[in-house]
């Protein structure tokens, strides 16, 4: 689909965000395997608990500021994902109707993340399996793999989760046509008073998320066949999915997400309570992490959790509708291209972790290294195979230029 080529101040303005959270997403697999909190050593491929599906590369130097990065980001940021996918939902379900929004969504997001899984996969992880085998050879990996008693994901996960959430979203304006109008009304309502709209998240978010986070631990993944999923966070991922399905319904140019709104005039609030609530996390998680914590400390620190992942997406948020509603050529490529970046990113992470994990560099300066590397490579590819029929179809692009002009048209956003 086009976009249009007038956007409003509040479409712009998600529009740049979109292009700035996958640049965050970029940096955090990026510098994964410079944080100080992960195992010493990699974890072998064909042993449980498989660790290295969450750090494919263990890289003997180490930054603490990464680790003081990831936190954050591992609090908010797939949330404020699912949100900004739910934004726009209603109007294809209006334009394209339950049956048409389905296809569309089945063809988006299931073909690439089967090609994710079976062809993209198996390329990413070969160096988690190099660095702690006898036997590097190809055959000996494929064997390795096939033996594996799931089939890794990787990132792609999100894509499982999204197409899930929307058969759910197109279930029910199927079953209630006027169930997602209602929601709209509702959230517009609330959206003009932040305040109100950010309490109401918190409630939705800790019913969601507490239970399942003292039952199954906060980390704890599952993989069965081709599905990951970390089990303690299904349901509130849906609530920001249909937060933003919400805030969509009605309209983004008018409640919570207008760019001369009350949420946006108060960012620097949100920065503060974002900052605070990720203190009081860290601080309530630590505790848990001592012998046998209390069901009172484990309460505290997944309250505090889910504090902190609203209060950080609403910082984003308001940031990028106070700071960014004008336009960018770069971010306007990078939010053009970010489902493909994406879907693409994470093989690059993990061959330049793996290629500088012999040289003698600060981690500081790796992790530099692997996200720019990641972001130019990932970028010129995303570019690249839109010039491909099967490239452009199976990332929903429109076949871009000449290969001639790939590395000025780079050269020009970056500039």
């Amino acid at each position: 689909m086009s976009r249009p080529s007038v956007l409003s101040r509040s479409s712009l303005a998600l529009d740049n965000l979109r292009g700035v959270v996958i640049l965050i997403v970029l940096a955090f697999h990026s510098v994964l395997a410079y944080i100080r909190w992960i195992p010493a050593t990699a974890a072998r491929f064909d042993r449980p608990p498989y660790n290295w599906r969450s750090f494919p590369i263990v890289d003997g130097d180490r930054f603490f500021g990464f680790d003081l990065f990831c936190a954050w980001q591992d609090v908010y940021l797939m949330s404020l994902m699912f949100l900004l996918s739910g934004l726009f939902v209603w109007p294809s379900i209006s334009r394209k109707q339950n049956g048409g929004f389905l296809r569309d969504r089945v063809l988006r997001l299931s073909v690439p993340y089967a090609f994710g899984v079976l062809v993209l996969m198996p390329i990413a992880f070969y160096p988690s399996y190099r660095v702690t085998t006898a036997d590097p050879s190809v055959a000996a990996y494929w064997q390795e793999w096939r033996a594996l008693p799931f089939w890794p994901n990787g990132q792609l996960w999100f894509l499982w989760q999204l197409l899930t959430l929307n058969f759910l979203v197109a279930g029910l304006n199927w079953i209630a046509p006027d169930a997602l109008k209602t929601l709209g009304r509702w959230s517009a309502a609330a959206g003009r008073r932040p305040g109100l709209y950010f309490a109401i998240l918190v409630a939705l978010s800790a019913v969601a998320y507490m239970p399942l986070a003292l039952v199954f631990s906060p980390w704890t993944w599952t993989d069965t066949g081709f599905i990951a999923l970390q089990l303690s966070r299904p349901l509130l991922y849906a609530v920001y999915f249909f937060a933003g399905v919400g805030i969509g319904a009605d309209g983004i140019d008018r409640g919570l997400v207008a760019a001369d709104g009350a949420l946006a005039r108060n960012w620097a609030h949100w920065l503060a309570l974002a900052l605070v609530s990720l203190i009081l996390w860290m601080g309530s998680t630590y505790l848990t992490m001592d012998g046998a914590p209390s069901i009172a400390i484990e309460i505290a620190a997944d309250f505090c959790f889910v504090l902190a992942c609203a209060s950080g997406c609403f910082f984003f948020i308001a940031a990028s509708l106070r700071f960014g509603t004008k336009r960018s050529r770069m971010l306007r490529s990078l939010s053009a291209n970010a489902y493909s970046l994406y879907l693409l990113h994470y093989n690059f992470v993990i061959w330049l972790q793996y290629a500088l994990l012999g040289a003698a560099l600060f981690a500081l300066v790796k992790g530099t290294l692997v996200f720019a590397g990641t972001l130019v490579l990932s970028w010129a590819t995303a570019i690249a195979v839109q010039r491909v029929p099967f490239g452009a179809w199976l990332i929903g692009a429109v076949p871009g230029r000449s290969p001639v002009a790939l590395y000025a048209r780079l050269r020009q956003l970056v500039s």
